[in-house]
């Protein structure tokens, strides 16, 4: 699609000049003459640069205002400033609220076109790396045979069909931003906004303004996440950091489907499918009073859990061999192969969990993705703190030979089960022993059952 420029200004001669510009340089333009108008073109259709005179017929402010506007609806779009009554105050406001340059009237022809042509490259690249980035995020699958993630899979076919509410519990790292995302992409809103909301991030002052957003003392409007989400999806992570405040207030939204900006006289109507979640207890949280129950209840129409990655480490070679060949792909390198049976990637804790685990086949990617020993060490340096095994050997020369072998076996059998999911029959065949002989082994040394 052609690359088009809004220009807003006042002064006709102006306006000419910019158009018959930047329509030479195969541009698309369209015009506004006064704020209204300006407003009017922005709210109807978003443009790729927006070149903006700061005075207009509203007040000393115009140009600044639009800025915000636009921001506040596409925080990607350059805009240029240009005034014929410039100071360096006014030139560093603008460049404070996001405008890409700042440009004094009378202006150089040939620099306002270099500043149009630098803008446009760099929105082109900003939507190319956030479409990557985009893809990259819906190009992953929610992979494992364990029972827990089977389950989840059929909870987001089952849930894509309602408009119920959803709360999704896991550790952090675990797959809820993906699980959500999968449930908006296979919903009737998939057309809609994906919007992600992380509670965790946000300071404490800036909670209801990012949520409901705010009408300003100059008419401009900032819109919060819920707006921003209408007709779509609205994720909320980690809402358990959200304070209680600011909870009564979800509260409400929830019960009249409407709500007031901040400053705002009027209601706005809202039509959202909200997705909640928390790497948090959060019926431990209700009972120490950090979270309010009746919000709880109307969020928890349906609850979806994420188990840790180190109770399914059945799914961890899958993982592997899944994020292996997803990674070679984006680095453009031939395939290369991780020994799932590494003792340090089944014993390890994986505290970042799956999230973690990608990381660190990312992290082989780039040092060295062939070379099977530097493999191995990089595994080893990177999961080091978890697995004990550089010290089992010098424990168990302090203890008598009939103890470390036991020590031995139950090491040996329990990583084995572990890599097979807990199946019996599996990790029997694999160990060389009669399914009925390995039950009584692990019932000798005191290993339970593994799910």
């Amino acid at each position: 699609m052609p690359t088009e420029i809004l220009i807003i200004d006042d002064n006709a001669d102006i306006r000419d000049i910019i158009c018959d510009l930047i329509q030479d340089a195969g541009y698309l333009t369209r015009v506004a003459a006064n704020y209204n108008q300006a407003l009017t073109e922005i709210d109807k259709k978003l443009p790729d640069v927006a070149i903006i005179d700061v005075k207009l017929d509203k007040g000393d402010n115009d140009g600044i205002e639009l800025l915000s506007h636009i921001k506040s609806k596409n925080s990607l779009i350059p805009v240029i400033i240009i005034s014929g009554h410039a100071n360096i105050e006014m030139a560093v406001k603008s460049l404070q609220e996001g405008a890409f340059e700042f440009i004094q009237k009378p202006f150089d022809h040939e620099r306002l076109l270099n500043f149009v042509n630098r803008a446009v490259e760099n929105y082109k690249l900003k939507n190319q790396n956030k479409e990557l980035e985009t893809k990259l995020f819906h190009s992953f699958d929610l992979i494992g045979d364990s029972q827990n993630i089977q389950l989840i899979r059929d909870q987001i076919i089952k849930l894509s069909n309602t408009e119920s509410r959803i709360f999704i519990n896991g550790p952090t790292g675990s797959g809820k931003e993906l699980i959500a995302r999968k449930i908006h992409k296979l919903s009737k809103r998939v057309d809609g906004p994906f919007v992600v909301l992380n509670a965790a991030l946000l300071e404490i002052k800036t909670y209801e303004r990012e949520l409901f957003g705010e009408e300003k003392n100059d008419g401009s409007i900032s819109y919060g996440s819920l707006e921003k989400a209408s007709k779509g999806t609205l994720l909320i992570d980690e809402i358990s950091e959200i304070p209680l405040e600011t909870q009564s207030k979800i509260l409400r939204v929830l019960i009249d489907q409407k709500f007031k900006r901040i400053n705002g006289n009027h209601d706005v109507k809202v039509d959202v499918r909200i997705i909640c979640t928390s790497n948090k207890d959060i019926k431990k949280e209700i009972l120490l009073g950090n979270f309010r129950e009746d919000l709880f209840h109307r969020l928890n129409v349906f609850e979806i859990n994420v188990e840790p990655l180190n109770q399914r480490v059945k799914d961890i070679p899958l993982l592997i061999k899944y994020f292996s060949k997803k990674i070679a792909h984006n680095y453009n390198l031939k395939n290369f192969e991780i020994d799932f049976n590494n003792h340090y990637l089944i014993n390890y804790d994986w505290p970042g969990n799956v999230r973690e685990l990608r990381n660190l086949i990312e992290r082989i990617a780039i040092l060295s993705p062939f070379d099977n020993e530097k493999i191995s060490n990089i595994i080893k340096e990177s999961l080091k703190s978890s697995p004990q095994t550089d010290t089992s050997i010098e424990k168990s020369l302090s203890i008598p030979l009939k103890e470390a072998r036991e020590n031995f076996e139950k090491d040996y059998l329990t990583t084995q089960l572990k890599k097979f999911g807990g199946n019996i029959s599996k990790t029997a065949k694999f160990v060389g022993m009669e399914r009925s002989a390995l039950h009584r082994k692990l019932k000798g040394l005191g290993v339970k059952g593994l799910n």
